[in-house]
Order: structure tokens, then sequence, then C-alpha cells
């Protein structure tokens, strides 16, 4: 990672999940954890086992030094295994390192190792995200504001609403979670070619242990050619991503110059116009979510693999997994500063809702018209008014109580226009309250 990006698009502490340090140190942990459960099953001698699960937590081979051997093999367990075996010094134990398995079960299973806490990483930042959006729903869950469709000014909402509406879909992504862990973050042992042949008559039951040592899930099956495991995360990431998206889109256009919606806790300054003040978070947000979108798309196009293992779709997954999950926890950390700092600005939203003459009231005056006279001939008689309005640089409740002198006050009044709005943004509070 660039350390002079580090602060714009870093994923925080999550990036030291995919250095190459942490990714040894996980199929180190695999490694232990295989001889372990195959000691306590008699599939290798435990004295061995117990050897092995020590060395497993005390051997920090340099990965400079698996360079040439990962180059050479196209894969780095076979240099790893062999300087783990040195690094014990004991062959009569270290013979038994990595009895049946093969590179796919050591790295696909280390993969799983990390990812989890990746999860574990996505979801504390969304959760403190939601916490943040449910403060600014309950507070300002009546302020009222245009809401906007092709870009234009529509009917009136309010900032409560707005924050739910960027909260909900990270609430149904925690609510996935316990699911998803279940569906994907495997334990993979099934051997060379995934029949389990060299890991003996008691490979399901092993398998079974070292999923109980690892914490993680045991498919009952192999998976070497199956990549939905690792597909189901990457979409789940990219969900959130979508999600985090549209808000930091929305924060862009809500602070550009003529609108001044949303005041941000922290902007960027220009190095020659000193007026700037720059959306950096949601610029970035924006950015490293379409850098997830990408990285899932090529997680996708090597996600059926040939054969039994195929090098070249495994090679893609290996660079676009890394790079996808560290984009992903750099939005999320963007989302939590972001949705912590917000501040609302009453009156330059009472400002766009007067935008175009005052024409987010144009519907509620179609429907008051309606109570006179057959809906379609409201719907033309509100176009007209909004035309002369426009024609004549007045706006459209002028017109309208010109034409129309009795009608009620609130067709014109922002906060009886709300509709469901001031209840969705509460009940957006208390369900991530309730959450915990």
């Amino acid at each position: 990672m660039s350390a002079l990006y580090a602060e714009l698009f870093g994923a925080g502490e999550g990036a030291r999940l995919f250095t190459d340090g942490a990714e040894i140190r996980a199929m180190l942990v695999v490694e232990g954890a295989l001889a372990e459960a195959q000691g306590r099953l008699g599939v290798i001698p435990e004295t061995a086992a117990q050897a092995i699960r020590r060395a497993s937590l005390e051997v920090t081979p340099d990965p400079a030094a698996l360079a040439a051997e990962t180059g050479a093999n196209g894969v780095p367990v076979p240099g790893l295994v062999a300087a783990f075996r040195a690094a014990m010094g004991a062959p009569e134990h270290a013979q038994f390192v990595h009895w049946g398995a093969t590179s796919q079960d050591v790295q696909d299973t280390a993969l799983m190792l990390r990812l989890r806490q990746a999860l574990a990483h996505a979801e504390a930042e969304i959760a403190a995200t939601l916490a943040a959006l449910a403060t600014l729903a309950e507070a300002h869950a009546e302020l009222p504001m245009a809401a906007r469709t092709y870009g234009q000014v529509a009917t009136p909402t309010s900032f409560g609403a707005v924050a739910a509406g960027w909260g909900w879909p990270l609430l149904d992504l925690l609510d996935e979670l316990e699911a998803l862990r279940r569906a994907s973050l495997w334990v993979s042992l099934s051997g060379a070619a995934g029949t389990a042949a060299a890991l003996g008559p008691r490979a399901a039951e092993t398998r079974a242990a070292m999923a109980a040592a690892l914490g993680l899930f045991d498919p009952g099956r192999s998976w070497h050619s199956d990549r939905g495991p690792v597909l189901r995360l990457a979409d789940w990431a990219a969900r959130g991503a979508d999600a985090l998206a549209k808000m930091g889109d929305d924060l862009i256009l809500m602070t550009q110059t003529g609108l001044g919606e949303i005041g941000l806790g922290a902007t960027g300054g220009s190095s020659t116009m000193p007026q700037k003040a720059n959306p950096v978070g949601p610029s970035a947000l924006v950015a490293l979510a379409g850098e997830v979108r990408s990285q899932q798309a090529a997680l996708h196009a090597a996600g059926s693999p040939r054969w039994q293992r195929d090098g070249a779709a495994w090679f893609a997954e290996w660079r676009a997994v890394p790079a996808l999950w560290a984009a992903l926890l750099g939005t999320t950390r963007h989302a939590r500063a972001l949705a912590g700092t917000l501040a609302p600005v009453p009156q330059a939203m009472a400002a766009g809702l007067d935008l175009a003459g005052g024409g987010a009231y144009a519907e509620a005056l179609s429907f008051a018209l309606a109570r006179r006279m057959p809906r379609p001939d409201a719907q033309r008689e509100a176009k007209r008014l909004a035309a002369r309005a426009a024609a004549e640089g007045t706006t459209l409740a002028a017109a309208a109580r010109a034409a129309h002198p009795d009608l009620p006050p609130e067709t014109f009044g922002a906060a009886a226009q709300l509709g469901t709005a001031p209840a969705e943004a509460r009940a957006f509070a208390a369900r991530v309250r309730a959450r915990g």
C-alpha cells in the first residue's frame, strides 16, 4: 500500500490482513491446525503433531526468501513447507508437515481466516456508520428538503429520510452476515485433486476437526473448483460498496456550488483556488467503491476454473481478492468518518424547495385541485399553472393562488407534504438501536 495515499485510500488496520506476512502467518496456522487434527485422530504421530503445532506459532519465514520458489512453482506453499520443515530442525517430526494436503487446501483455508477478519472489520465500520446515520435520521426526521429524481426537484422529503435511505441497505447487509459466514467461511481439505485420497480413511473427520480448531465451517465436500464461497463474499462486499457509493455520490451533489445542503466535517483545499472546499471524503468513497466493483468483475471472470484446478483462474483470484477487500475496508472507513461529521444546512434545504419556482409542490397542487375537478383536468391545470409561473417569473404558489384563491394553505407547506418520510426515518433509527 502506498504511504503517500494511505490516508486517502487506505484500509486502516484491515490493510494488514493482505500483506505477505499475514498470508504466510495464516498458512502456517492452517498447517498447525491440520497437524493437530491429524495427531488427535491418529493419522500422524501425536508427538509430531505437537511439534508442528508449536513450530507453526514460532517460525517466521521471510516472504522475500520464498519469492524464487513461488515464481518457479506458481504457488507459495511448496517453498513455505520446505522452509518450515527446515526451520523446525526435527526431520522425524517435520516429515509429517502438510500430510496429505495440497497447496490449494492451505491457501484457500488461510484466505478464509483472513476474510473472516476482514468481514469483522467491515461489520464494525458499517455498524458505526449506521449508529451515526440513525442519530441523523432521528434528529432530522422532519427537516424538509427537496427530493430529486433525474437530478431535478421532485417533491418534499426530509433529511432524516435521506439519511435512513443511505442506511437501510447497510442494515440488510449486516443481517445477512451470519448466513454468509456459514455459507462461505469454509475450511478446505481434500488433497491433490479433490479426492482426499492421500488423507486416508479419516479424511472427513480430519476436515471437521480442522474446521473446529480454526473456527471455520466444514462444507462436507471439496470446493477446489467451486469458487462460490469467494464469490459470495465478494458479492456481499460489492453490494456494500454500492450502498456506500450512493451515499458518497449524494454528498458530492449536496455540497456542490449552488446547493450547499450539507456540511462535511472536513473538506479539501486546492493548490490554486482558495475558495474551494472539496468533498474529498465522499470522492474517495466513490472511487474506492468503483475499485471493489471492478475486482468483483475480475473474480467472476475467474469464477469458472477448468478441470479440478486452474492456475490462470487461481492466479487472477490471488490478485483480485486482496485489492477488493482493501478497497472495501477503505470505503467503510471513509463512510464511518463522514457519517459521524455530517451536518445539514436547513436554510439551503429550504432554498432547494424553492428552486424551479417551488415546483416541488406541483404534485400536492394537482391533488388539491382533484378535490374539485376530475383528476386528469387537475393534472392539466397544475401543468398550466407551472408553465405560467415559469413564463411570468413568479412562483407556482403565487400563480395557483391567483387562479384558485381558496386552495388549502398546506398545499404549499413542506411540513404537510412529507408523507411517510418522518416515520421511515424514525423506524430506521429504532431498527439500528434495536440491533444493538
